[in-house]
């Protein structure tokens, strides 16, 4: 097969199945390194790492296209696990100071309670793409609406992280700012179904991976010019290096879903 025919043949809920596996598959790396700053110090912290690594194996049949009923089942079994993860590590990260003093402080310094909501994501986006039934009209709506819920925990988690530095760099407040101007372009995209509007979306979401890639730079280069005694202790109690990937992530979500909206399936 040519790879002009390849891309002819190539789907957004295709594209979807391998979003999925590359999220699942990275968050063992990220949240590994999140969870090393502390030594892996409660037991709890290594689930999300041993659910990651186990999910990846198991949807490796969904990746490479392999199709049975019974793979289904266990598709929407990876799903509903990855939210429970989710919603568990939110609560645990909660836990860690803000339940038990509720203060705008300990939410800032506590531990990210958004970040575990991503399993919660990929999770629902599984769930989706199983049962939403071939030729669905609706599937480009509910996945931008997952990017949009992306996009404002987005927004919340970038607030919190770098109120923790009290925005020490303006170049901090730009994250804040990206993700409230996308997570707007949106919401408005769902409700006003044009396709002039819809290539205006596309050029903000555009505009979100230029920020991610910035991020992931500046980040990167504040690691390796921070103090420290080896690479990797750089990056473990450093910038998460990751976390602004997430604007890519996200932008390439939400434009799989205006895709989606622009190609409907056919049976």
């Amino acid at each position: 097969m040519t790879t002009f025919a390849f891309l002819q043949r190539l789907t957004p809920r295709r594209c979807v199945e391998w979003f999925i596996f590359g999220n699942l598959s990275f968050l063992a790396l990220d949240i590994g390194l999140a969870h090393a700053q502390n030594g892996f110090r409660e037991r709890e912290e290594w689930i999300p790492v041993a659910f990651s690594l186990t999910a990846a194996v198991l949807l490796i049949p969904m990746a490479v296209g392999i199709r049975a009923q019974w793979l289904g089942y266990l598709e929407c079994i990876v799903a509903a696990s990855s939210i429970l993860v989710g919603v568990m590590g939110m609560v645990l990260h909660l836990r860690s100071a803000f339940f038990i003093e509720r203060t705008l402080r300990n939410l800032v310094y506590s531990a990210p309670f958004v970040a575990p909501l991503a399993y919660v994501g990929v999770g629902l986006l599984l769930l989706l793409i199983r049962m939403e039934p071939a030729g669905s009209s609706a599937l480009g709506s509910w996945i931008v609406i997952l990017a949009l819920g992306g996009f404002v925990g987005n927004f919340g988690l970038a607030l919190l992280d770098h109120a923790a530095n009290a925005f020490f760099h303006w170049t901090e407040w730009i994250p804040v700012c990206s993700s409230a101007f996308a997570s707007t372009f949106l919401f408005i995209g769902l409700i006003r179904k044009d396709p002039r509007f819809a290539r205006a979306t596309a050029a903000v979401l555009c505009v979100q991976m230029g920020v991610g890639m910035a991020g992931f730079g500046l980040h990167v280069s504040a690691n390796v010019h921070r103090s420290g005694a080896t690479w990797l202790g750089r990056f473990i109690y450093g910038a998460p290096a990751f976390a602004p990937l997430l604007f890519v992530n996200l932008a390439l979500l939400g434009a799989l879903g205006l895709w989606a909206d622009a190609r409907p399936e056919t049976r």
